[in-house]
């Protein structure tokens, strides 16, 4: 007996006719968009924990400046996500924004290993560390080109974060209930890719930077990035692909907010059904989503407001007149951001561990035998290492384990895992403080506050920073994945495909504000020696009462989410809304 051929709603094939589900999809295509993500990280996250270094000690930047220029070059990859994601929706799709992503990402890798291979292209050898030197910083045609491949590095990733998770999460159909436990899975083997690919990035290729020379480093980038587009594009004729909707989601949201301003002066009508909205009928035959009317942000149902009975005929100006559905949309998007901005902190504590904590390093021990030292950039390798091992703990363990208990199919429910990351990070910040000191006690009690990073390294090991490292991980576990499910999963329906930029948007918001709060901690600190975070020696900079900064701050930050996602409200048909009716009903 032959299977029924099953159609997946709403998903094409390459050649843009329906997707079959036997055929098309399902968790062997996540796997090479999995693998996918894996060589980009692989490609790109040295970059992320070393880069400083190649800004301070071959660009010549100081060091807050190259923690700067480090922070910068992330924060613009992850807001233009925004503009990527709409462009994935609206004109090219997801499959061939994200080709052509990975495409520029290539190129702008190769032209950093291009200027890394010819000295020519840099500014004149010179030791920053040296008090008597006079380093010439980058500049003229040369900055040109290092500011060229970096943001052609920056789009590209952009357009990568923003619809490679989406295009991943497009291969499972949430109405199935067996493909909807694998998209979940799919979202925690996601930072597991990003583990895999970080391992080798933080040992191999990190290892390579620091002692074969950059241009190696950056040229084993370059060929993982292609092995990225290889393996990505293999899986052309087995992909679900989302069809360009032709119009985005994120103009419909927009259209609210107009129309309710024009509507200001309208009168809501007392019962809700009152409302615009199309028939039921109607809604069926265009396959829309429908949801119901909530009594909240109530400012908003205004865009809702007929005029009269022409309001019901077919041709209504959404900037004037929008559905029920379309409202709701967006009030469903205006809760999430109180919690899109209580996480915007969070990277900004990350920014911290890839910029001061690796020039923390190089002024450490790093000797893991007597022939072998570790770079200090590779030290995020520690909570790596212990992420490749829980994830799937966690993953195949916890969840199904904690699933009893509570009845939510996440194990626990979005928010409470985006706040165990929020503690986390603030643990981070308060041990990387108290690491801080005693390294700074070191280089006292041994007269070397004025010792020559790598060269006259402090008689303590590296291994000290592990345990910011350590802790920092695992709050990655916890808000970085629920943050990806929360926006993904509470996302309107037209805004699934750009609901991950959320993520990528708070964590640009993130670097940014770093460089903005090193800039006002310099200014607000200037003294004698320039403030807590002035010049090239960390010895004598005030980074623990930095860190201790951002431990407060967190502190402060999480008190602020414990009150905005008490009051947070799950969307219709949610899970997490669905489980607690189900517990009072058995109550």
């Amino acid at each position: 007996m032959e299977k029924k051929i099953e159609f997946v709603e709403g998903k094409v094939d390459w050649k843009g006719r329906a997707a079959v589900k036997q055929k098309h999809g399902g968790m062997r295509t996540a796997v090479l968009i999995l693998a996918t993500f894996g060589f980009e990280n692989m490609a790109t996250l040295a970059l992320a924990v070393n880069l400083v270094t190649y800004f301070n000690g071959v660009m010549h930047f100081e060091i807050s400046d190259a923690a700067n220029q480090l922070t910068n070059f992330a924060g613009t990859g992850y807001i233009l996500s925004i503009v990527m994601a709409i462009l994935a929706d609206s004109f090219l799709g997801r499959f061939k924004t994200l080709l052509i992503s990975a495409s520029f990402e290539f190129l702008g890798l190769a032209l950093l290993t291009v200027q890394a291979h010819y000295p020519k292209l840099q500014p004149p050898i010179c030791n920053v560390f040296d008090p008597t030197a006079s380093c010439e910083k980058v500049s003229g045609g040369n900055a040109a080109l290092l500011f060229i491949a970096l943001y052609m590095l920056a789009a590209g990733a952009a357009g990568v974060k923003a619809t490679l998770p989406s295009h991943g999460a497009d291969q499972f159909e949430e109405k199935d209930p067996k493909e909807a436990q694998q998209m979940s899975s799919f979202f925690n083997m996601l930072l597991l890719a990003v583990c895999l690919g970080g391992v080798v990035s933080l040992t191999l290729i990190v290892w390579i930077q620091d002692n074969r020379g950059w241009d190696w480093g950056f040229g084993i980038s370059t060929i993982a990035m292609f092995l990225g587009i290889v393996v990505f594009f293999s899986g052309l004729p087995m992909y679900r692909i989302q069809a360009v909707q032709g119009t985005s989601a994120l103009i419909e949201i927009i259209q609210v907010y107009v129309a309710a301003i024009r509507n200001r002066n309208l009168t809501l009508p007392s019962d809700p059904s009152d409302l615009y909205e199309i028939d039921t009928d109607k809604e069926a035959s265009i396959e829309e989503e429908f949801l119901p009317h909530r009594p909240v942000f109530g400012f908003l149902d205004k865009a809702a407001v007929k005029r009269g009975q022409h309001d019901n005929r077919e041709s209504v100006n959404p900037w004037k007149l929008c559905r029920v559905t379309q409202v709701e949309n967006a009030k469903i998007l205006l809760g999430m951001v109180p919690i899109f901005l209580c996480t915007i902190i969070m990277t900004l504590c990350l920014a911290q561990l890839q910029t001061f904590s690796i020039q923390q390093g190089l002024t450490m021990d790093t000797s893991v035998t007597k022939h072998f030292k570790i770079p200090p950039a590779s030290l995020p390798i520690i909570p790596i290492m212990f992420l490749v091992i829980i994830i799937p703990v966690y993953d195949r363990i916890f969840v199904p384990l904690a699933s009893k208990f509570t009845g939510i199919p996440s194990g626990i429910t979005h928010l409470q895992r985006i706040g165990v990351g929020l503690v986390l990070s603030c643990v981070s910040m308060g041990v990387a403080g108290i690491m801080e000191v005693k390294r700074k006690d070191v280089a006292r009690d041994h007269n070397m506050l004025d010792a020559i990073p790598v060269l006259q390294p402090l008689p303590i090991s590296t291994f000290w920073l592990s345990f910011q490292y350590f802790i920092f991980g695992i709050a990655d576990m916890f808000t970085y994945v629920g943050l990806l499910e929360f926006f993904y999963s509470e996302a309107p329906k037209g805004l699934k495909s750009i609901s991950t930029c959320f993520l990528w948007s708070s964590m640009a918001l993130g670097y940014f504000f770093s460089t903005v709060l090193v800039k006002i901690v310099n200014a607000a600190t200037h003294g004698s020696n320039g403030g807590w975070l002035a010049g090239n020696n960390i010895n004598r900079n005030h980074l623990n009462l930095f860190y201790w900064l951002l431990s407060g701050m967190s502190f402060l930050n999480f008190f602020v989410y414990l009150f905005v996602s008490k009051r947070y409200k799950y969307r219709p048909g949610s899970p997490m809304l669905l489980t607690k009716e189900d517990k009072e009903d058995e109550l």
